[in-house]
């Protein structure tokens, strides 16, 4: 081994040191302010300290909310560092500290909040990477608004542009992402209780951010982006022989117009349903070539491959003269979980039969999770 690959064998040994010393970290989202993440964030303290684990606020934002407030109460509190900007004094979560004191665990909140000029980060979830780095667990939380690339999204929605905001990988790098959902009734009668605001700002709230509609989308995005962060772990995670594949549907069909058709619609309305990807296979043989069919069939077929791809599939072009091989082949290339075909009387459906290799295809698919589904 030269001088040059020992040196990238030692970092990269030191990087996967670094990782294993790294604290975890979770994150409380939620699609508005008054949703309860903080609130879960220090009853979630709160019982870990009763578990013994040395736990620590380093920064809460309790909005003088009573119920909050109430729980911040008996919980070890690391005081904020003051300081003066543009004549005034300022409290800022103090870096320093939570790393001298080391705690198990810290509570952060307000993940997206930009900090005051001259502290060591611009914004405090570098602190929270800072944090991590040490060796310290974080509990934080944001609000779906302040995620970077929905930040056009959440203007649309809202009418309202979003100043502070985190980047997508500060969600990616978290090892667990918890929603806290209500439904659009229930946030608003939190409103209404006042819960949230204070009595002189509940109407207005109610006027612009906290309509019906703007929750409902806000709350679709949050939904949203938990389950990709959850998808993303379980592809990270999870051993492919235990894992739970996501529908994929794979229409196979030939130069029949009006039966493709048929089975194009249909198996878009099936991916559709289970919110799949899927695939529109064509296996031209040497008797489809294009000087060997009418200019109506190639025709045909290039309408068919426009009203897939409007339907959202993926094309797939393969010159074979093995159908039923190639169905399987392509199967097992895309995992698919779900093979498209035609009625019996269809031509396509009488080539695939003469062929020996369907009673392979067959055979192996009784080994395998692949359903075969004749369409009508």
């Amino acid at each position: 081994m030269n001088d040059e690959n020992k040196e990238q064998s030692v970092e990269h040994f030191l990087e996967l040191i670094k990782k294993s010393r790294r604290g975890k970290f979770k994150i409380y989202i939620g699609m508005s302010a008054g949703v309860g993440k903080t609130y879960r964030m220090l009853t979630e303290a709160r019982t870990l300290l009763r578990n013994g684990i040395d736990v620590k606020i380093g920064y809460v934002e309790t909005h003088k909310r009573r119920e909050t407030e109430v729980l911040v109460e008996g919980l070890p509190i690391i005081p904020r560092r003051k300081l003066f900007y543009k004549g005034k004094e300022l409290e800022e979560m103090d870096l320093n500290a939570i790393i001298n004191l080391r705690p198990e665990v810290v509570v952060v909140d307000e993940l997206a909040h930009t900090n005051i000029e001259g502290s060591k980060n611009e914004k405090r979830w570098q602190d929270v990477m800072d944090i991590l780095n040490a060796g310290i667990n974080v509990i934080s939380a944001v609000n779906i608004q302040h995620i970077e690339s929905l930040n056009e999204e959440v203007e649309k929605i809202t009418g309202a542009s979003i100043n502070e905001r985190i980047p997508d990988k500060v969600l990616q790098m978290a090892d667990e992402v918890v929603n806290i959902d209500l439904t659009a009734d229930e946030l608003v009668d939190r409103l209404k209780e006042g819960k949230i605001y204070d009595e002189k700002k509940i109407q207005q709230a109610l006027n612009n951010f906290f309509q019906a509609e703007r929750i409902l989308q806000l709350r679709e995005l949050a939904l949203r982006e938990v389950a990709n962060q959850v998808e993303r772990k379980i592809n990270t995670e999870v051993p492919k022989n235990i894992k739970l594949r996501p529908e994929i549907f794979l229409a196979c069909i030939s130069t029949n117009e009006e039966s493709a058709k048929i089975i194009i619609r249909k198996t878009a309305r099936l991916a559709s349903y289970y919110h799949s990807n899927w695939f529109l296979l064509y296996v031209q043989t040497s008797n489809e070539s294009s000087d060997k069919i009418n200019l109506a069939s190639q025709r045909h077929l290039i309408n068919n491959f426009k009203l897939a791809t409007q339907l959202g599939a993926e094309v797939l072009k393969v010159k074979s003269n093995n159908i039923a091989k190639t169905i399987w082949e392509t199967a097992e290339k895309y995992d698919v979980t779900t093979i498209c075909l035609g009625k019996p009387h269809f031509k396509f459906y009488q080539l695939v039969m003469k062929t020996a290799v369907f009673t392979q295809l067959l055979n192996k698919m009784s080994k395998t999770h692949i359903d075969l589904v004749i369409l009508s």
